[in-house]
């Protein structure tokens, strides 16, 4: 029994923590990264379309990204949403590439990319606190049904408490290498 809420936590906490780290890829650090633009979606005959799904994107070099689409008609498309989005790039078209640069971050722009990332941390860390609370709520049911003991209840919070503090300790990692990632020049 107390196996099952370990998993369950253990599942849903590791979805908190991978969702955490699938939002630091999208953030811009100046140094090119297909992640970057990949999930932006393109109007393409009338159906918003992952990028992805419609083009070979590639890095050229530490600040440019090289985007193909494989339909030719596609090209103004991507450069419309490449331009409309929020991440402040200006794409140049040369015949059937798209060429992103990625221009230099300035120190003011890395301090806010910087607040944006400990806040999403922090929303991180709240949402595998809420996973814990879920799942503790769910022992005292099973404690209350007289499907556990007390004994197995104190453990089970242990244990939960433990993969709690395991979770956030992963959170924090990512987050230290991400802010050292957008506070290098």
């Amino acid at each position: 029994m107390i196996e099952d809420f370990k998993k369950d936590a253990t599942v849903r906490m590791a979805k908190c923590v991978q969702q955490f780290q699938a939002d630091l890829k999208k953030l811009r650090t100046g140094r090119a990264s297909p992640s970057l633009v990949e999930n932006l979606k393109v109007d393409y005959y009338g159906t918003e379309t992952p990028l992805s799904q419609l083009a070979n994107i590639g890095v050229e070099d530490a600040r440019t990204i090289v985007i193909t689409p494989w339909d030719k008609s596609a090209i103004q498309a991507v450069e419309k949403t490449i331009y409309k989005s929020d991440l402040g790039l200006t794409p140049n078209t040369a015949g059937a590439v798209i060429r992103v640069p990625l221009p230099p971050l300035t120190e003011e722009r890395r301090r806010d990319i910087t607040k944006v990332v400990r806040g999403d941390a922090e929303a991180a860390r709240v949402s595998v606190r809420n996973v814990r609370r879920d799942v503790l709520q769910d022992v005292k049911e099973a404690l209350k049904e007289k499907m556990i003991s007390q004994d197995e209840e104190k453990k089970a919070q242990e244990e939960i408490q433990k993969l709690t503090d395991k979770h956030v300790a992963e959170i924090d990692a990512a987050l230290a290498v991400k802010e050292k990632e957008i506070m290098q020049v």
